[in-house]
């Protein structure tokens, strides 16, 4: 009689050994999820991402321990726990690698959906028109992403074998980077940013350059270098058609372009209106000196954006064979070489007064 009291006793008391037992699993569980930081206001989360790279081939236990050693989940064992459930769920899905900007205030569960699903953070560099390499490695090295000296080492590996179509004997790669806004997903490499720049030379600069190619001068190398010339010179966009046919118009009757960019790039200066080239300079030798050898120098000066390699490969016919600039980023244009000494006489004189009248 007493051994059946004794399990009427164990059998009333399981369920609430159960009970007790669920509801501490179900504590345990709602802590497990909750996120791992402390409070975040929901205006602020945004701003307080964190972004976690997951290589290729990582395993989902060791995304949990990684993220618990990071704070953003409290338990490991409550990942592996919802990983194997979400299998079941759904046996063809698995983490993505990528690159993730995980909120702070985000549950377990959320993170996980996140990272199952793939939602990356896409991140971006920009690089404008007019640039050489050694600004761009400036702007790499500024943001972060690796050093100035990575990336022109970089720029000197490219295998000649991938890019074919880049002229023989280049001795660099200057304006044959495309200037744009590029994607990427997780980590930057100087070899990645200069094959997605190649690529995109090679993906809507170089089809134009093949369409026109009977009907223009110059072959891919002279196209790129008259184009970075037309960039650096173009500062006012309705302007740059006339500096494309000045130059072209100079280059066909054999006269010196003497565009001043060539000569900066040359010396590694940049002139301003407090300190303008002088004529010393302009005669100091140099493959890039424009002033000093005709026709064009031996490569590229920056990289040309889509609208200076278009109006260099067709620029307009017009009568004017030199222009100077007023300093504001226009030019006069002139058809004569009178003409364009009285130009340059007008904007000396413009300059002089600006100067006078700042100091009174």
């Amino acid at each position: 009689m007493k051994r059946f009291y004794k399990w009427f006793f164990y059998l009333a008391l399981f369920p609430v050994v159960l009970a007790v037992a669920g509801w501490q699993g179900w504590r345990w569980w709602s802590w497990a999820i909750a996120p791992a930081a402390a409070e975040v206001p929901a205006e602020a989360a945004d701003d307080q991402t964190v972004q976690i790279s997951i290589p290729t081939g990582t395993l989902p236990q060791e995304i949990g321990e990684n993220l618990e050693e990071l704070g953003m989940i409290r338990s490991k064992m409550a990942w592996s726990l919802w990983t194997r459930w979400r299998s079941l769920q759904d046996d063809t899905g698995s983490y993505q690698a990528g690159t993730y900007a995980i909120s702070p205030a985000s549950s377990m569960t959320e993170i996980a959906d996140q990272i199952w699903s793939g939602d990356v953070v896409q991140l971006s560099y920009t690089i404008p028109e007019g640039w050489t390499l050694e600004q761009m490695g400036d702007y790499f090295e500024e943001q972060g992403f690796f050093t100035a000296e990575e990336f022109l080492q970089a720029t000197e590996s490219v295998s000649r074998e991938d890019y074919p179509w880049l002229p023989a004997d280049l001795p660099k790669i200057e304006g044959f980077l495309f200037p744009d806004t590029y994607i990427f997903e997780g980590t930057l490499t100087p070899e990645l940013a200069v094959s997605q720049m190649l690529g995109q030379f090679e993906q809507v600069a170089l089809p134009l350059y093949e369409e026109n190619q009977d009907a223009t001068p110059y072959t891919l190398l002279e196209w790129a270098t008259l184009a970075s010339i037309v960039e650096k010179e173009s500062v006012v966009e309705a302007e740059r058609p006339t500096i494309a046919s000045v130059f072209a118009r100079r280059l066909a009757e054999d006269i010196p372009l003497g565009a001043d960019p060539t000569v900066e790039y040359g010396l590694g200066i940049r002139q301003t209106v407090d300190q303008p080239l002088t004529y010393a300079q302009v005669a100091i030798p140099s493959p890039y000196n424009t002033y000093i050898n005709p026709g064009l120098p031996p490569t590229p000066i920056a990289a040309p954006g889509l609208a200076s390699l278009e109006v260099s490969l067709n620029p307009d016919d017009t009568e004017y064979l030199f222009f100077v600039a007023r300093y504001d980023g226009t030019h006069i244009f002139s058809r004569t070489l009178a003409e364009h000494e009285a130009a340059k006489d007008a904007v000396d004189a413009s300059l002089a007064e600006q100067a006078s009248g700042a100091t009174d």
